[in-house]
């Protein structure tokens, strides 16, 4: 049984000279992971005087920064789970935000609601919503209990630690359940996979700590295992992708993650930026959304005259359902990809190997293999027959970092779970071991026998000049005689409407050797996204057909 949380917290506590640096705009503080433990201790004897008591689920709601990581630490020292909500980023609207934070905070059964003071004016508690106090009213002060009062609870291998939500790209957000074995087992083996070493290795993050990337990945492992962590606020990357770049460089990282438009964000900013030094750069994670291998290079070529080692690129594969990490390639070898045919891949599911200089190849980044304690298989999605290598199929998991379900959701844990496998809903195939990724069962669009991935699609229009890359949605909808025909909403940066529109229809046409039945400029920032950055495709559909994408 991996060894419990609270023991990881505490023995990282102990390690001299591990320290947190949290970044707020041009505010830098650095603080000792030993002190912020006993912070974090504080604000659990606080949680417990308040009446949380082991088992309870306590929902988080602020921004990045120092008294939010201590609150999550709080929590699990009181043996509550966290449920860290997502910020309100790219919602329609005030109510919009409103309304998905209650649904979180009720179906996952909070029994406190602890929010950042800036917040706290959008939301007003009503009837059926659980107590309401800020952030700040738990941190240590005077007249709150100190870090002697806690009372360390009992180790429990199946208590939640972690109610994760996810982001809904596909389907109503649902909540992962991660209990202490779950998350331990994970940990244990994200670190052996990318040979972490918490003597050298420095990780630097701005990733939202509501995501399972930003969370277990970045802040959960430095601060179980005492690995240095330089934490800043997605703002901060947002608004400036090169201050990532800096960070890295001022602080000698090792080990950073994003998913690929950040690497995106990064190689245009390399453009205006001098005297970085990224040679430090042993792990630059790329997951969480589907990678293009072309953003994979541009960024490498980009970032070499600043030291940037090639091998560093680290493409892999994980999900909330897992704890995070899924599959891992080893460190240092860099993007590795296989080319196949695209039409034999479309119409017989079978990745076959092709020219990649060749017109019809597509390349597929190898994310390479399970990461200790999990097992990967391909089957027949309709029958669960086990494939061959390179047979596409569904890719499932099983094994010890595996959770058991969604909170409060039979229905979607029984489809999720199925004969010991977890069932991801991603198609891909193996090579020599190694996961590949095509796209999602869902998102696929069969025209004429065609298995068209949109993901083809939406990167060839995000190259057309004029659209903005990374925010292109393909989608079938059903058309003459029940065949499915495709769509194309993208955001536009400006221009003529008409020379763009023929240019789309060109490049789709040249990508996939199929028509678009329409295509649609819509506004810039108003295509669909998850909180956590990720395109919904589902949700663009419904507002096409339901003539609601704000059309330029």
């Amino acid at each position: 049984m991996p060894l419990p949380l609270t023991a990881r917290l505490q023995r990282a506590a102990e390690r001299s000279g591990a320290t947190v640096t949290f970044i707020n705009g041009p505010e830098r503080v650095t603080v000792p992971w030993a002190q912020l433990h006993e912070e974090a201790s504080a604000v659990a004897a606080t949680l417990q005087a308040r009446g949380i008591a082991p088992g309870d689920h306590v929902a988080i709601l602020g921004p990045t920064s120092r008294g939010l990581v201590t609150t999550i630490q709080g929590c699990w020292l009181a043996g509550a789970a966290s449920m860290v909500l997502p910020l309100p980023m790219r919602m329609g609207s005030i109510q919009e935000f409103v309304d998905s934070t209650r649904s979180r905070i009720r179906h996952g059964d909070a029994k406190l609601l602890l929010i950042d003071d800036q917040l706290a004016p959008f939301y007003e508690a009503t009837d059926g919503d659980p107590p309401m106090a800020s952030l700040s009213s738990v941190q240590p002060a005077p007249g709150n209990p100190p870090a002697s009062a806690l009372q360390l609870p009992a180790p429990d291998p199946e208590r939640l630690v972690i109610l994760q939500y996810t982001s809904g790209s596909t389907s109503e957000p649902k909540g992962v359940m991660i209990p202490d074995r779950v998350l331990g087992a994970n940990l244990d083996a994200l670190t052996q996979a990318a040979q972490m070493d918490v003597e050298t290795d420095v990780m630097v993050s701005w990733l939202p700590l509501y995501h399972d990337m930003g969370l277990v990945g970045m802040l959960t492992t430095s601060m179980a295992f005492g690995l240095d962590l330089v934490q800043a606020a997605p703002q901060d990357f947002l608004a400036h992708p090169g201050h990532w770049l800096e960070w890295i460089s001022t602080y000698r990282g090792t080990a950073t993650a994003g998913p690929n438009f950040a690497w995106v964000l990064a190689a245009r900013a390399l453009r205006r930026m001098e005297g970085l030094d990224l040679s430090s750069l042993r792990i630059a994670l790329n997951g969480a959304e589907p990678i293009d291998p072309d953003a994979v290079e541009a960024f490498t070529a980009a970032a070499a005259p600043f030291g940037f080692r090639p091998g560093a690129v680290f493409c892999a594969f994980g999900m909330a359902e897992v704890g995070i990490a899924g599959t891992f390639p080893e460190p240092l070898r860099g993007l590795r990809c296989d080319a196949v045919d695209r039409v034999v891949l479309e119409e017989k599911r079978v990745a076959e190997p092709a020219d990649p200089r060749l017109d019809g190849t597509r390349r597929l980044p190898m994310l390479g293999q399970p990461v200790p304690g999990l097992e990967v298989r391909i089957v027949e999605p309709s029958t669960g027959e086990a494939l061959s290598e390179r047979q596409v199929g569904e890719l499932v998991i099983r094994g010890t970092s595996v959770t058991p379900g969604y909170y409060k959701r039979p229905d979607a844990t029984a489809e999720l779970l199925r004969d010991g496998w977890l069932h991801t809903g991603d198609l891909g195939y193996l090579l020599d071991g190694e996961l590949v990724l095509c796209g999602r069962i869902k998102d696929v669009i069969i025209v004429g026998g065609r298995n068209v991935f949109p993901e083809d699609i939406e990167r060839a229009v995000g190259t057309v000049d004029g659209v903005r890359a990374g925010n292109v949605i393909a989608f079938g909808v059903d058309g003459y005689k029940g065949k499915e025909s495709v769509v194309v909403v993208a955001e536009t940066r400006g221009g003529d409407d008409a020379v763009l529109l023929r240019a789309i229809h060109e490049r789709v046409l040249q990508a996939v050797g199929l028509p678009a039945r329409e295509v649609m400029l819509v506004q810039p920032g108003s295509l669909p996204k998850t909180s956590s950055g990720k395109l919904q495709r589902a949700l663009c559909k419904e507002r096409y057909l339901n003539e609601e994408l704000l059309v330029v």
